[in-house]
């Protein structure tokens, strides 16, 4: 009798230990971006909200090759969560650009914030427009990330090849670097303002950005309608003495689609419900609004994701 007292004891015992611990791990990781993008740090602020405001919650910001990695990461079942580019997100779910097959594992969580196609030159550069790149080299981005992808958006407008310039596959923190030692003459960044790697050149170096004419925005937009008119505010780095006009695209979280339903309600509200918390802890955490959270993505919305906005009537 004793000896099963015993073991009913233990046995509860060991219920009990375990019950918490069971409850306690929703173990997630959230793909973002190179260490020199915005991407990186701004998961890691949202991988702190939700670890501290959801009971049980852990998620893991991983450093990536940024949108086009991140796509397919979360197809192939490797990460939960991944912030990725709202052109990127388009030709990977309809088999465009450089994916040559449907990518539909994923789903929209939320519209963070615009991201602004940004090139970078000297200030006593010759050059004056994206046209007077030819025979130029220039670093364009990861190889098959999203600024690649709007590299080569700008090369069709202005009606220009790879040919017509030497591009270098490169991320943010290669291009500053190459920038910095002179082996590139400029660089194209896609990310929310300011930018780190172009902060980091702009503290020893004296940079311009290249205006996009108005007539070459209204082709773009016309051409890739996830393309809008955007502007860099005067002073946004050193040096910048004028707003420089340009085009955007938007930063989106997006969520396995076969991510439980509450977790990314849970995910979606406590993002929302400590977004001053978040706007604290990175910049851009200031721009995430569920006025805009819903709009510019043309992939499904997950299930939790809607029942959150349903519930505030932004769906």
């Amino acid at each position: 009798m004793k000896r099963s007292l015993r073991f009913a004891l233990i046995g509860m015992l060991l219920l009990a230990l375990a019950g918490p611990v069971q409850a306690a791990e929703t173990q997630l990781i959230l793909a973002t971006g190179g260490t020199a993008g915005t991407y990186y740090p701004f998961g890691g602020a949202m991988a702190r909200i939700w670890n501290t405001k959801i009971p049980g919650m852990n998620v893991t910001a991983q450093t990536t090759g940024a949108s086009a990695e991140n796509v397919r990461l979360i197809n192939k079942k490797e990460v939960e969560l991944a912030l990725v580019q709202s052109d990127t997100l388009d030709f990977a779910y309809n088999a465009k650009e450089a994916f040559k097959e449907k990518l539909t594992g994923m789903q929209a969580v939320a519209v963070l914030y615009p991201e602004i196609i940004q090139v970078v030159v000297a200030a006593d550069s010759p050059v004056k427009s994206f046209a007077d790149l030819k025979g130029l080299k220039v670093g364009v981005g990861a190889p098959g990330s999203g600024t690649e992808a709007n590299f080569r958006q700008l090369l069709d407008v202005y009606g220009m090849s790879k040919e017509d310039l030497k591009a270098n596959y490169l991320s943010f923190s290669e291009s500053a670097e190459q920038f910095k030692d002179k082996h590139i003459d400029a660089f194209i960044v896609t990310a929310g303002l300011p930018n780190a790697a172009i902060l980091d050149i702009s503290t020893q170096n004296n940079i311009r950005l290249l205006n996009i004419a108005p007539d070459m925005v209204e082709k773009l937009s016309a051409r890739y309608p996830f393309l809008s008119a955007a502007t860099v505010p005067a002073s946004t780095y050193k040096g910048l003495n004028a707003d420089v006009k340009t085009v955007a695209v938007n930063a989106v979280l997006i969520a396995s689609s076969q991510l439980n339903a509450n977790v990314v309600y849970q995910l979606t509200k406590a993002l929302f419900e400590n977004q001053k918390e978040l706007a604290e802890a990175h910049a851009k955490g200031a721009e995430l609004t569920l006025q805009t959270a819903v709009k510019g993505v043309s992939i499904p919305f997950h299930p939790g994701a809607v029942k959150y906005y349903k519930e505030k009537k932004a769906m």
